[in-house]
């Protein structure tokens, strides 16, 4: 098992009075949390009022599956997550992963994604996990999800080229993203990131059964956020299926753009830009496609607080059975 900090269980964790540190460390935890609220909040209501006249013009059982097949790729995007930790220890569950993943998720619309990753390793220490644990399985998590969107990236390559001649280098970092993929590679890669870290290496080499399992897994996220967008865009009646397939593709560069652009709240600008030069490609004009991205964001939003609201409360009725 990787630690550098000794794991406990949760009935551990919540034994003896706590120390006036463990207060203050539990004080701050709750703190950043209303603020990942706050920021997550102030997303959803600046756009509410350009999302709504989208919304408005969008069949409202489009706009359901839309949102159901969001929520569905946020679950499978959970379990890809939690498998990894799963095989960094002692295994905990969907339902403690999802508790930690999703309410930390939410620090990515705080400006620089790097508040994401911090909220979950201080969300899995008050759970007992050590910190290293939780950042090697995001780690892991995000470079497989990276050449999972690169070779999804391939179903949009016609339109990325249409607009963007000069993407070819998207087809270079194919064959390296999959010899990154490389259970000795991968390995190699996660434990020199986590020396740099001062953090001690892996003590185990990744199997290909868990990074095959994670890579599908992803593959299947990016293909649940494409239908997504093509629902709402389908409902004007334009994309079809070559629109799918464009959909699909336009996600994956899409997801990935955001999550490079860290300096911006969850990627804002970055997603929109791909997700637009791929729909105007079809017969979707240039200020109807930015209105399905603008949709398309807002959509994650509600998303993100539905599933991350669902998976506090979880924590909280497990908390009151187990007092």
């Amino acid at each position: 098992m990787t630690t550098v900090e000794p794991e406990q269980t949760a009935v551990e964790v919540a034994k003896g009075p706590k120390s006036t540190k463990a207060k203050l460390i539990d004080a701050a935890r709750w703190l950043a949390i209303a603020v990942v609220i706050f920021f997550a909040a102030r997303s959803l209501i600046t756009s509410w009022d350009e999302f709504w006249v989208t919304m408005k013009g969008i069949p409202w059982l489009s706009s359901a599956l839309s949102l159901v097949a969001l929520v569905g790729s946020i679950a499978v995007g959970v379990y890809a997550w939690q498998i990894i930790v799963d095989e960094l220890g002692k295994p905990i569950g969907y339902a403690r992963g999802a508790q930690i993943n999703l309410v930390g998720s939410l620090g990515k619309y705080i400006p620089g994604s790097v508040w994401a990753y911090l909220l979950q390793m201080e969300l899995g220490r008050k759970a007992g996990l050590a910190r290293a644990r939780i950042f090697t399985a995001s780690l892991i998590h995000l470079g497989v999800g990276v050449v999972a969107a690169l070779v999804l990236s391939i179903l949009a390559m016609p339109a990325v080229f249409a607009n963007s001649p000069h993407a070819w280098w998207l087809l270079v970092l194919l064959p390296i993203g999959f010899t990154a993929l490389h259970p000795r590679v991968l390995t190699w890669g996660t434990s020199l990131v986590l020396k740099i870290l001062r953090r001690p290496p892996l003590d185990h080499r990744l199997s290909y059964k868990l990074i095959g399992k994670v890579f599908g897994a992803l593959v299947l996220v990016y293909a649940l956020q494409g239908t997504h967008l093509w629902l709402l865009a389908n409902s004007v009646g334009a994309p079809g299926f070559g629109g799918f397939v464009l959909c699909i593709g336009a996600m994956a560069i899409a997801m990935t753009s955001g999550t490079f652009a860290f300096i911006l709240p969850s990627g804002v600008g970055a997603r929109e830009f791909a997700m637009v030069a791929v729909l105007t490609a079809t017969a979707i004009s240039g200020p109807q496609a930015l209105a399905f991205a603008v949709a398309s964001r807002v959509m994650f939003t509600v998303a993100d607080l539905i599933t991350a609201g669902g998976a506090a409360l979880t924590a909280r009725l497990q908390a009151r059975r187990a007092a």
